[in-house]
């Protein structure tokens, strides 16, 4: 979840370039079935998720630079996963990571509108439509699980395939509370608290340690995207929306602080 302080290191999320190279030829010569697998679902997802992005930006006013910012993301994200592929130990990409990938196209659609949207803040329904968005984006997060343990498809490629969404999407919430005014830009450190964890595990080696599962993390999670979510709605308005974001930014740091004492703490194994 994205209130867990993993690392981008560890993984094929992070793998070395060089590294990524050789893991590639491995992968396009042994388990070609699981890239085209892989490719077709992602393929299928970005051109629908295209065709909704040009649809909406002709019932909105919304230029092409939505759609364009639409498509990049989408690929991006979609490049970086198959860049980790070559870690996921399934045949095929499967139903969870789908989902998963489904929730990624939902949420580019959500931080397009927030950057390309110049009325956002006077548009109604162009809120209830996004805070709906964002409502069924937090509703899969337990179905790509539950669909991973019935098909036996688990994985932690899986596992942070599903926890860069949901970072990115609080990340793209919390830019979206600031823009709209309902809280001040102190709010944009729930969306980047993770990724300073990640840049501060650099210079202390210690932060890359392993963490227990907590389902602390997961209900923090959780509340975040709620409490973000709860501040898109238009009725509520400051100071209701800053105290929700006040709320939801001190869980946040203390569910932080309390894996970063456990890290610092921790002997280190040799």
């Amino acid at each position: 979840m994205a209130s867990e302080p993993d690392r981008l290191g560890g993984d094929g999320f992070g793998r070395p370039w060089a590294d990524a190279q050789l893991d590639w030829v491995a992968m396009l010569r042994e388990r070609r079935g699981l890239l085209m697998n892989t490719l077709a679902g992602l393929s299928g997802l970005l051109v629908g998720t295209s065709v909704v992005a040009v649809i909406v930006s002709f019932h909105l006013p919304l230029g092409w630079d939505f759609v364009a910012s639409v498509i990049l993301s989408l690929a991006l994200m979609f490049a970086l996963v198959v860049y980790a592929l070559p870690d996921h130990p399934h045949r095929k990409f499967g139903p969870a990571n789908l989902v998963t990938a489904f929730r990624a196209c939902l949420v580019s659609l959500t931080g397009a509108t927030v950057l390309c949207f110049d009325s956002l803040a006077a548009t109604d329904t162009a809120l209830w439509t996004l805070a709906g968005v964002v409502l069924i984006a937090l509703a899969l997060d337990g179905v790509d699980g539950y669909l991973a343990r019935s098909y036996g498809h688990e994985s932690s490629f899986g596992a942070r395939f599903d926890m860069e969404v949901d970072a990115l999407l609080i990340l793209v919430l919390s830019i979206a509370a600031a823009f709209l005014e309902k809280a001040g830009l102190w709010v944009l450190m729930i969306g980047l608290m993770r990724y300073g964890f990640v840049a501060a595990g650099w210079m202390l080696p210690k932060l890359n340690g392993e963490l227990l599962p907590s389902f602390r993390r997961k209900l923090v999670c959780v509340i975040q995207i709620s409490a973000l979510c709860l501040i898109l709605i238009p009725f509520v308005t400051v100071p209701y929306s800053t105290t929700i974001a006040a709320v939801a930014l001190l869980a946040l740091a203390y569910s932080f602080t309390v894996d970063v004492l456990y890290l610092l703490r921790r002997p280190v194994t040799p």
